[in-house]
């Protein structure tokens, strides 16, 4: 596949400028965006900039770390601290997020998006209030392993790392999580199957397949 160089700034100015003319394939206002990667990807970062620059052209937009609806530390570290299968298979909470983030924006819903659940670092709920994203705002929800839950993205964005940018920038107690990463390569081939592909080996000079 070939790729071409740019900036994180035009990348995302491109991206806001391709979310303008999206719309839902079910017939909703709110267009639903992946910014799917590792940690070390720093996906949030991305969604980010995207946020800002459709804001910039009028377009509102919630941004949401799928780490925020994490299960609680009991359920997802039942086998251990450091089971790259649970990582894997069973630390984000789907029906949370398919309940307070996808449903609110299907086709007459309100709206009205919990933006997290739970704070990843405490274990604790977070009692954040409900954020209202208007119709014609667009969702960008950032995280790994997105492309396993079916969920109603209207667009997808990968940003991959091969597997030795993988290891160099993931943090040396987080290296049990590098089999996780490297089974959904294998079992989902993001890079193969989403709309907008990033290679981001090198943080400062990413390349894109141009989102098509």
């Amino acid at each position: 596949m070939r790729l071409e160089a740019i900036t994180w700034e035009r990348l995302a100015e491109a991206l806001a400028d391709r979310l303008l003319d999206l719309t839902p394939e079910d017939g909703g206002s709110r267009p639903r965006v992946a910014v799917d990667g590792a940690a070390a990807a720093r996906t949030g970062a991305l969604a980010e900039r995207v946020g800002e620059a459709l804001r910039a052209r009028g377009r509102p937009s919630l941004t949401v770390a799928a780490e925020g609806f994490w299960r609680p530390a009991s359920l997802r570290l039942e086998h251990g601290h450091h089971d790259p299968d649970s990582y894997y298979e069973g630390w984000l909470d789907t029906g949370a997020l398919w309940r307070e983030v996808f449903g609110p924006l299907e086709p007459g819903a309100d709206g009205r998006v919990l933006p997290d659940l739970r704070d990843p670092a405490t274990d604790r709920a977070t009692r954040s209030p409900y954020m209202p994203l208007p119709p014609g705002g667009v969702l960008l929800l950032h995280g790994p392993f997105l492309l396993n839950h079916w969920f109603p993205f209207d667009l997808t964005v990968h940003v991959l790392l091969s597997a030795g940018a993988l290891r160099r920038r993931t943090p040396e107690d987080q290296h049990w999580t590098l089999p996780a990463h490297a089974r959904y390569e294998a079992e989902t081939d993001p890079a193969g199957t989403v709309d907008v592909l990033v290679r981001a080996d090198d943080p400062r000079h990413p390349a894109w397949n141009g989102g098509g």
